[in-house]
């Protein structure tokens, strides 16, 4: 047939489709801006996983981030850029590194960034610069391998060393390296995972181009899924001690557990990490079942530790853009009757310019007293972005907590342990020390993200609730007897624009 005919045939079946038809075919995702974070970073459009690239430089947060630069779906992976003074607004920067498109097809894949003050890299023409390193999966080849990146116009684009791959072992899944400087023994270090052996590599490199190997570690503590985007940080242990750990941490999402990091307490000699626990022992970064991928930022001022994680939209449908990531989140260890254990609390720069930006405080009572019922927080925001905290005492109650956006997050009595109940999900949990008769809680709500932090940080359980028209209340909760709420205060943060 003529092709003439044929695209005339294609126009009257168009025209004479029935307008229900036609209507379907051209429909565009409906947007919501009902569930878009007020003070979470999201991009303005299009997918974004893992935050990559974390650095910290004359007073501006760097965030690169897993990209789709084209569609609201996982794929064509390039690495995008955010910038921020405060931890609360970004600037939404042009694609840094964009795939790589033809034979040998590169897709950029997660990674980090730091700042060569030296150039030991020879990048750097006015002294010192960015350079990154990050894996290329290159899908045609059926393997990963690292590469290496600088930047000397302050981050804004990357250009691939012309001596790539830096690393290549020839495997398909070997990816995600996380480099810092290690001072003592004046090189740079990175970890990187092998994740379908349930390991990661230490490399070590005087001039971020030529690595060595200088050990490996694992497989220890969760192995029922691949290892992803490591990190190696040393913390302090009780703020003030002088004493210092290692902490080894690491993702690994499986269909049975869902998105999970863990992470590991140790040494570190510059060679060689050591787990100070059980091979089999699991260590819980987050308790609830989207919190991944989380790395630190490098170049921080005044040897802050503070990292941040992306939060797995999972089937959550929104548009246009889809993923985001936590609040940042400041690192810690503290002793505990169990051993060391990871604190995780709202860093305190975000928290100092979130308070700044807030429209205020909506309430702060000393003391609230609830006996078996329910009572609604009348001046609660009616925007679902806002900041909630309380210490929650159990005086013969069976349960007491608050009830927002449909769900249900609660201190119970017998199980000593925090509960989130949603409709039509399985309840999260997390077991508490026996014979505690209170509980402190810090809530950020943010239009359709989660984040309880629990006794200071000592727990987190982050997840998604996308909550119907009209669901933007607060109310407070106790059953089977009384409960008191103690230093309650809720801020509102709907005012907050991006």
């Amino acid at each position: 047939m003529h092709m003439k005919n044929v695209v005339l045939q294609v126009i009257l079946l168009l025209v004479l489709a029935p307008p229900a038809s036609r209507a379907q075919e051209v429909q565009a995702p409906t947007p919501t801006p009902q569930w878009r974070p007020r003070y979470h970073f999201t991009p303005e459009k299009n997918w974004t996983n893992d935050p990559n690239g974390l650095l910290y430089l004359d007073g501006i947060y760097h965030l690169y981030n897993q990209q789709n630069p084209y569609e609201n779906k996982w794929g064509h992976m390039s690495w995008g850029h955010a910038t921020s003074t405060d931890l609360v607004h970004w600037r939404h920067l042009p694609i840094a590194l964009l795939e790589d498109i033809g034979e040998d097809t590169t897709w950029r894949f997660s990674g980090s960034a730091v700042w060569d003050k030296d150039n030991t890299s020879g990048f750097c023409k006015n002294g010192g610069c960015i350079v990154a390193v990050y894996t290329a999966d290159q899908p045609n080849l059926h393997k990963e391998s690292q590469f290496v990146a600088y930047s000397n116009d302050g981050g804004m684009t990357l250009t691939d060393y012309t001596g790539d791959p830096v690393i290549d072992l020839h495997k398909k899944d070997f990816r995600d390296p996380n480099v810092f400087w290690y001072a003592s023994g004046r090189k740079w270090i990175m970890v990187v995972a092998l994740p379908a052996e349930h390991k990661v590599r230490f490399y070590g490199s005087p001039n971020l181009k030529e690595w060595s190997l200088l050990s490996e570690f694992g497989p220890e503590g969760f192995v029922g899924a691949h290892w992803e985007c490591p990190f190696l940080i040393r913390l302090p242990v009780n703020a003030g001690s002088g004493r210092q750990k290692w902490v080894l941490a690491n993702s690994a999402g499986g269909q049975a557990r869902g998105p999970f990091m863990q992470y590991f307490v140790g040494e570190f000699d510059g060679v060689t990490f050591k787990n100070d626990n059980p091979p089999d022992m699991e260590l819980t970064l987050d308790y609830g079942d989207c919190f991944y991928a989380a790395i630190p930022w490098n170049g921080l001022p005044d040897d802050q530790k503070t990292f941040i994680g992306w939060m797995v939209p999972g089937s959550g449908a929104t548009y246009p853009w889809k993923g985001q990531m936590s609040v940042p989140r400041d690192l810690a260890l503290v002793e505990t009757g169990k051993g060391l254990r990871l604190v995780q609390a709202p860093s305190k720069v975000f928290m100092e310019n979130l308070v700044k930006q807030s429209g205020g405080k909506l309430f702060a009572v000393k003391e609230l007293v609830v006996d078996n019922k329910a009572m609604v927080l009348g001046r609660a925001p009616r925007g679902n972005a806002y900041y909630l905290k309380a210490i929650i005492g159990l005086k013969g109650a069976a349960s007491a907590g608050f009830r927002l956006a449909g769900a249900e997050i609660g201190y119970a009595a017998s199980a000593h342990a925090l509960y989130l109940d949603r409709a039509g999900k399985p309840r999260r949990t997390v077991e508490l020390p026996a014979g505690a008769d209170s509980v402190q809680l810090e809530v950020f709500f943010d239009k359709s993200s989660l984040e309880v932090f629990v006794d200071g940080g000592l727990y987190v359980l982050s997840t998604y609730i996308y909550p119907a028209e009209g669901a933007d209340g607060v109310a407070v909760f106790a059953t089977g007897g009384g409960a008191v709420l103690r230093d309650l205060m809720m801020r509102d943060l709907s005012t907050i624009q991006q």
